[in-house]
């Protein structure tokens, strides 16, 4: 359904499938598009505590931001990614606390990646290694770094690209929420300029599908729920080895 985000057309689409090799899906969504408030996570923990810890996300999250933001007196920019920062970080606190008095729990956590578009600017935040993706015409942009071993090896310059796409330390995450001590996510906010499209999605499906493939399909593809349907099939179709969600939010002027 369209709605109209900051002077711009706002559609998006999900898809959560369990992949080919887990037992249940531990991904979850949120999506309000009268907001301007899109998020996807990826739950972690065995059990059921994986579950609860996304859907904590997806149903809590959300809720602990817009009250933050409903409280700005002056939503600069400044003011709008330190109430995203808190918001995370309380969330975080929260579900650890959670996990702490539930033995059911222990080990819970979960990656996080927001969007929130106001006027004509986006916030984007994220703890773990689920990515936030900006395309404009065929150029795809990866907005996020992943909080992983793997990672921080890549930044260091100890492994290269190609070995950090099958490194074991690429699913040790060196931040999520349920983390111990405080969960300090990366905020960045971009100046959105003509239409654009954005992809969230977690490792499900950019540890089956390299970034120039995601780019084709995404330019391929330019009805959303066809384009969410096909990167979910491919990374199924490449080993689906865990499960995978992606989200398409295309912001066009209207007209």
């Amino acid at each position: 359904m369209k709605r109209l985000v900051g002077g711009y057309e706002c559609v998006v689409c999900a898809l959560s499938d369990v992949g080919l090799r887990r037992a249940e899906n531990q991904d979850a969504w949120f999506a309000d598009q009268d907001q301007g408030l899109f998020l996807v996570a990826d739950g972690m923990g065995g059990q059921n505590a994986g579950v609860v810890a996304s859907k904590a996300a997806a149903d809590i999250l959300p809720k602990l931001l817009l009250e933050r933001l409903a409280a700005l007196e002056r939503p600069l920019e400044k003011a709008v990614e330190d109430a995203i920062r808190e918001a995370v970080a309380d969330f975080s606190a929260g579900l650890g606390e959670r996990a702490g008095r539930d033995p059911r729990l222990q080990g819970t956590g979960t990656t996080v990646v927001l969007a929130l578009v106001r006027g004509r600017c986006a916030y984007v935040a994220n703890l773990g290694d689920s990515r936030a993706y900006l395309m404009k015409g065929n150029g795809l942009r990866r907005l996020t770094e992943d909080h992983s071993v793997a990672a921080l090896m890549l930044r260091l310059g100890k492994i290269t690209v190609e070995e950090a796409r099958t490194h074991p330390g690429r699913n040790t995450l060196t931040r999520h929420a349920g983390m111990e001590g405080k969960a300090q996510a990366d905020v960045r906010m971009l100046h959105l300029k003509g239409a654009c499209r954005m992809l969230l999605c977690t490792d499900g499906l950019t540890g089956m599908l390299a970034d120039e493939r995601i780019r084709e399909v995404l330019s391929a593809e330019r009805d959303g729920e066809a384009a969410c349907r096909r990167l979910v099939d491919e990374a199924n179709e490449a080993g689906g080895a865990d499960n995978v969600t992606a989200m398409v939010v295309d912001l066009r002027h209207p007209g």
